[in-house]
């Protein structure tokens, strides 16, 4: 289990590494054989409290690969290298929710340290990042100045709250709860994008929103593990995601910065790094005084490191091979990629978490989920004037 697990790992970060190519038909069968054998696997063993390990999980890895989507072409052909990359992207967010809530439980769950272990996840990243560049022959490193840092640390200061904000919601309540509520991301970036960034938002996705709203509110209703601090949390993430994205926007648009900063992952290494280090004061602040009793937990529940550094690990890469997947695509196929993943994590870690999933709630995501679909692609179908 352990070498199949270290294996996975090796191959989702060796993806995230190298970027993402298309495969020919002839090699694309092996490579896609190779790959279901080792997507079975976590990335690294999940464990209880008690340092047992879930066995469980295994399958449930297993029943979420394939449910992952098999569309994708390339001039008529399929891409295999595409199919690929979406799976270990729904694995990697997948594996992701399970191993952090494991570490934020393990931790001592709602009066744990979520501001610590978002922190670590990032810093962690961050030295993966630096390897990348300081090893030979995987990845240039940028040629950034101290003016381009200067602008990206809006960027990477929403960044960071996105992520707090977001673990912060999975520590307080149920993870498939936190995912419903930041599914009304599109609603948040709505209210954003009309009144503060001047960019107008048609007719037809402001009637999009009620649904999004409501299919969240439904779900709400009869949530059993309902906190308003997990409300309001995610409520935030979706906030500083929303101004991440806009802000994001104006940051590449500065000329010649794409081309010093080099490639989409050196871009998110940045971010990491920023976010990282724009995270230190908040931890002092909320849980410095608290920081020896989470190492003294860490030392003597192997559950918490092990979860911590799996989190850290699936985080960063599957950020990456998201961002590689989707800039390969058009906006329907991401808004069926998002959406579809959005679903799986929500349904697959409740089962394995042993969370709620009543009738009213998969009611009110479906129409949530089905609400962020829709507004998606609703400019498609109905072209604005």
């Amino acid at each position: 289990m352990k070498i199949l697990s270290t294996v996975f790992l090796a191959h989702l970060l060796c993806a995230s590494a190298f970027g993402l190519h298309g495969v020919s038909t002839s090699s694309a069968t092996k490579k896609m054989g190779f790959a279901r054998s080792r997507s079975e696997s976590p990335m690294v063993q999940a464990v209880d409290v008690q340092g047992r390990p879930l066995t469980q999980l295994k399958e449930a890895a297993s029943s979420s690969a394939e449910k992952a989507p098999r569309g994708g072409g390339i001039a008529g052909s399929i891409d295999f290298g595409l199919l690929i990359y979406f799976g270990l992207w729904y694995l990697g967010n997948y594996w992701y929710n399970i191993t952090n809530k494991l570490a934020l439980n393990a931790a001592g769950g709602k009066t744990g340290f979520p501001m610590t272990i978002s922190s670590l996840q990032l810093g962690i990243g961050c030295l993966y990042g630096i390897f990348l560049w300081l090893a030979p022959d995987a990845r240039k490193a940028p040629t950034v100045t101290l003016d381009d840092i200067k602008k990206m640390l809006p960027v990477s200061l929403c960044f960071m709250g996105a992520h707090a904000a977001s673990v912060f919601a999975m520590g307080m309540g149920a993870v498939s709860f936190a995912q419903i509520v930041k599914a009304a991301e599109p609603a948040f970036a709505a209210v954003l994008s009309q009144f503060v960034y001047g960019k107008k938002v048609s007719k037809a996705k402001w009637l999009c929103l009620p649904v999004v709203i409501g299919g969240v509110i439904l779900a709400s209703v009869k949530e059993l593990d309902f906190a308003w601090s997990a409300l309001i949390s995610a409520c935030i993430a979706n906030m500083f995601a929303a101004v991440r994205g806009n802000e994001n926007k104006k940051l590449m648009e500065t000329p010649g910065l794409k081309d010093r900063i080099g490639s989409i992952g050196n871009q998110f290494a940045l971010t990491s790094i920023l976010g990282f280090l724009l995270s230190i004061p908040l931890i002092i602040i909320k849980e410095g005084n608290r920081f020896g009793e989470f190492v003294q937990i860490a030392k003597t529940t192997p559950a918490v490191w092990q979860n911590l550094v799996a989190s850290a690990l699936y985080f960063y890469g599957y950020n990456e091979l998201a961002t590689m997947t989707l800039k390969k695509t058009g906006a329907v196929t991401q808004s069926v990629a998002n959406t579809a993943k959005r679903v799986i994590v929500i349904v697959g870690v409740a089962l394995v978490l042993g969370e709620s999933l009543s009738p009213i709630k998969l009611i009110g995501c479906t129409i949530g989920i089905g609400g962020v679909f829709l507004y998606s692609i609703i400019d498609n179908i109905v072209k604005p004037k």
